[in-house]
């Protein structure tokens, strides 16, 4: 009985122990799946890259301690508005709206083809006028004493006195009263090889007296813009006295670049305003294209006749200059702020309306005011970034995506090969100087880079800067290091900043 006891004891302990050891393997199964499934969870989201939230432009292809900061890396998954493709990027509404992008769609604009220049008041050289001595004499009388003075047709500007007139004019008046014809035409002819004009010859046939005066008067209006001679200066045949200018018409000699060679025509009628007359416009007309272009500023060069009857305008005032007729033609055409500039090419960011963005490069033509003409690479309805393009470069780290324009493959081989990523670091400054493909800036601190804030050189293939960034501009830039130097990849005006509050996307 006792063993049959004994038994039944060991088989019912034996059981309990069974029973708990799979009551306590089962919660110990469950509590070492909780991680498991939920890192399967986090494995089932494929990982792009990692990155330090501070610097966002530097990527990790593994987990770890951040190199800038006293932090983790923290992943980027594809299933993020992050990812990338081979042409484009992705960006979530949530960070387009934190990274300001506005888009616009390329439209038939107008272009105005009125010619638009500024010129130079000048003396229409061709009113020049030299007055010189007829004859060897002395100026008994000089009536203008001072340069551009103001002289009116017929006016008496000097006397010369010449002594040998008088013994040629007695001697014609002796043979005249002689009464041969023959010897009075010869004699006659002689007084006018002296050069002896012709109305002192008249005056003498008609006073019968000896004229060894000359007048010498103005031919036209207009000032006195050389005087060669004094008064009681004695004079040689034929050398000059005075050199008179007149002001109605002037020039106006325009430059204008090469681009606007189409918009001018020789007798295109054209107005001008003055600042000296607002309220007055000047009516002329392109007289001459000049055949020579400006080697400094590779402008060409127009005169232009103006009429200038109230003599309003002076040589040397400077003058606003446009075509009279307008021409105008239809081109299709983005904003200004949209076109991206790299070296000698250029590109925009096209969306496609659900937040995908690509690299597109255009072909650019005519610029006027807020407005670009697209040769190439667009058509008209497609939406391209107009505002905050850098900024969605820099955050969305498109370097990947965005081919560089500026170094195109020129054969198959080329296209195919795969090179090596350069690392690019973006920051924002102020440009301090331009010199052909350098530029210096005073940036701000590149943590990427262990650099504070200062000022340096860096170099701009081409040497081409968006519209409207020069010296003082606070630009937004990124850059690469090679054994060339310091080289920029991207420049734009910095016009907006990153809206922190909501944090990084």
């Amino acid at each position: 009985m006792n063993n049959k006891f004994t038994l039944s004891a060991i088989v019912i302990a034996l059981l309990a122990a069974g029973w708990g050891g799979y009551k306590l393997g089962s919660q110990s199964q469950h509590t070492n799946d909780a991680p498991t499934t939920k890192q399967t969870a986090e494995a089932g989201r494929k990982v792009l890259y990692w990155y330090d939230p501070m610097v966002p432009g530097q990527r990790f292809d593994k987990p770890g301690k951040s190199p800038f900061m006293d932090m983790e890396l923290v992943p980027r998954y594809a299933s993020e508005s992050g990812q990338e493709s081979d042409t484009g990027v992705s960006i979530s509404a949530r960070q387009q709206q934190n990274l300001g992008i506005k888009t616009a769609p390329a439209e038939r604009h107008t272009f105005s083809s009125n010619l638009k220049a500024y010129g130079t008041v000048a003396v229409n050289e061709r009113t020049l006028s030299t007055l010189s001595a007829p004859s060897a004499g002395v100026i008994e009388q000089l009536k203008v004493r001072a340069l551009q003075q103001s002289v009116k047709a017929g006016e008496t500007l000097a006397v010369i006195w010449n002594p040998s007139w008088s013994s040629a004019q007695q001697e014609y008046l002796a043979i005249r009263a002689v009464g041969d014809s023959a010897l009075t035409q010869a004699a006659r002819q002689r007084l006018a090889l002296q050069f002896m004009p012709e109305s002192v010859i008249r005056a003498v046939e008609r006073s019968g007296k000896v004229q060894p005066r000359m007048t010498i008067t103005a031919p036209r209006s207009g000032y006195v813009s050389k005087l060669e001679v004094r008064e009681g200066q004695q004079v040689a045949t034929a050398q000059p006295l005075f050199e008179l200018a007149s002001l109605d018409p002037v020039w106006v000699v325009i430059d204008y670049p090469q681009s606007q060679a189409e918009r001018i025509r020789l007798g295109d009628r054209v107005t001008a305003t003055s600042s000296a007359w607002p309220s007055v416009s000047f009516d002329g007309r392109v007289s001459e294209l000049l055949p020579e272009l400006d080697a400094t500023t590779r402008n060409l060069k127009a005169r232009i006749e103006l009429s200038n009857p109230q003599q309003q305008l002076k040589p040397g005032m400077y003058l606003n200059v446009a075509s009279a007729s307008s021409h105008e033609r239809s081109a299709l055409a983005i904003p200004q702020s949209a076109l991206i500039t790299t070296g000698e090419n250029s590109h925009v960011l096209l969306s496609d309306g659900n937040g995908h963005f690509t690299p597109v490069a255009v072909r650019t033509g005519e610029s006027q005011g807020d407005w670009v003409e697209i040769l190439e690479g667009l058509k008209e309805g497609q939406p391209v970034v107009t505002s905050g393009q850098f900024m969605l470069d820099s955050e969305a780290s498109l370097r990947n995506a965005l081919p560089q324009f500026s170094e195109a493959k020129t054969s198959t081989e080329a296209q195919t090969k795969q090179e090596p990523e350069e690392t690019q670091y973006s920051t924002t400054g102020v440009i301090k100087a331009i010199t052909g493909e350098s530029l210096t800036i005073s940036h701000e601190a590149i943590p990427a880079l262990k650099w504070g804030p200062m000022t340096m050189d860096f170099t701009l293939p081409g040497g081409k800067l968006p519209e409207g960034v020069e010296t003082g501009s606070h630009v937004s830039f990124s850059f690469t290091m090679d054994d060339s130097g310091i080289v920029i990849r991207h420049i734009m005006p910095a016009d907006m900043k990153m809206d922190m509050s909501g944090g990084r996307p």
